[in-house]
């Protein structure tokens, strides 16, 4: 057991995490973990999320629908992902990531094959839900929940990093491989083989690899449910929990809007189609970038404020869009700067819920968190794209700008209590 500062300046125990069946933290296993959920990551967001942008057009058409009627089943699964977090969150604390990562591969597929039938707007709504439920059982934030379980404090940094570099690049896999399905085939029988494909892959990975529900009596110690209650409600009373929700809330907005809007404004600022999209598409790259390089700065300085630092940086990019964007290299540097705070967040958040709250009831405290982020991830884009024909880009990007340099103060303030 060891002591962890709570919110109110009270000191709680905690067990300490087990590292591995051996209690080493090393060796094979915890190589074989890191491998499995990064393997498990990359296809699930390529599956359960990516693919949903290059179906949307032939979906649009078959199910004659609008494409804004159709965007919306994803908003309905990001939702659900959100609404899903807290249970989430407390299911992996009880039982471990074995079962409930499981079950959720097995959902996924299920709601992939469903999507893959449907014929009215009702199912596709009620397929996305499934893949929403699914997609808080396998994804992120049940990840690295086992991850904060698992590795000691030591390695948690570099396993979250091995992890997210390797799915960070799921988007450059999945968009041209589901892209490839569709001109060969049609967007059912894309969706029909990207299922058998993640079932192949995740089911057995979490089955077989992930540990189970001993691994979190072990961790977790006699009377864990109460004290994990106790630990929850503590969180949520301080400051610094509100702090960080309202952090990763504002600038998961930000980024989520600009993802949305950025080659439309790109083109709206007078560039081609395919520059505008090829500049969007660093993005995906330049996250990679932007984690390795938070990564390597939190070894030497505070990590909220490095990665306020790196908010601040985006709201400056958000800010000079549309002063400089109209030359190819204004808008270039200005996506490089923004994206390199892009997936740094992915990181940042657990490794400070972690360092602050322990590991006794990380799965509780992060879903509780995941809740308003997710949403705001869900309704930023929607707020945008209301406001954009009343108020235009400048705005709006104005607007993203803004939620950056919030979420960096209030990382600054996190730190300083």
């Amino acid at each position: 057991m060891r002591k962890v500062s709570s919110p109110t300046g009270s000191t709680a125990a905690v067990p300490a995490p087990v590292n591995d069946r051996n209690g080493s933290g090393r060796g094979r296993y915890g190589t074989r973990l890191i491998a499995a959920l990064a393997i498990t990551q990359t296809a699930g967001y390529g599956v359960l999320y990516y693919a949903f942008a290059v179906l949307l057009v032939p979906m649009s058409r078959d199910l004659r629908a609008g494409t804004g009627q159709i965007a919306g089943a994803l908003t309905a699964s990001v939702l659900t992902t959100a609404l899903a977090a807290p249970w989430v969150g407390r299911l992996l604390d009880a039982r471990g990531g074995r079962a409930p990562m499981t079950a959720g591969s097995v959902l996924g597929t299920a709601a992939v094959l469903a999507w893959s039938q449907v014929t009215t707007l009702i199912q596709l709504y009620a397929a996305l839900v499934l893949v929403g439920l699914a997609s808080a059982l396998v994804l992120y934030e049940a990840a690295f929940t086992v991850v904060i379980a698992v590795c000691s404090p030591a390695r948690r940094a570099k396993a979250l990093l091995a992890i997210t570099i390797v799915a960070g690049f799921a988007s450059s896999v999945f968009f041209p491989l589901t892209g490839f399905l569709v001109a060969a085939f049609d967007w059912r029988t894309t969706l029909l083989i990207l299922a058998a494909a993640y079932a192949a892959l995740a089911i057995p990975l979490h089955a077989l690899i992930l540990p189970g529900r001993d691994h979190a009596r072990e961790r977790a110690g006699p009377s864990a449910a109460p004290r994990r209650s106790e630990l929850v409600r503590t969180a949520m009373r301080g400051r610094a929990f509100w702090l960080l929700a309202g952090a990763f809330l504002a600038q998961t907005g930000a980024v989520a809007v600009m993802a949305v809007l950025l080659v439309a404004y790109l083109i709206a600022l007078g560039h081609a189609p395919v520059f505008a999209a090829g500049a969007a598409g660093l993005l995906g790259v330049l996250s990679v970038t932007g984690r390795l390089a938070g990564t390597a700065l939190s070894a030497r300085r505070p990590i909220a404020l490095v990665t306020a630092s790196i908010f601040a940086l985006q709201g400056a990019a958000a800010l000079t869009l549309p002063i400089v964007g109209r030359s190819p290299a204004g808008a270039i540097g200005a996506v490089t700067l923004f994206g390199l705070g892009f997936g740094v967040a992915t990181i940042a958040r657990p490794a400070l819920l972690a360092k602050r709250y322990g590991t006794g009831a990380y799965g509780s405290i992060s879903g509780a968190l995941a809740l308003p982020v997710m949403a705001a991830k869900a309704g930023a884009p929607l707020l945008a794209a209301v406001l954009l024909p009343v108020a235009g880009y400048g705005w709006v990007m104005g607007g993203v700008a803004l939620a950056c340099v919030i979420a960096a103060l209030a990382l600054v303030a996190y730190h300083r209590i």
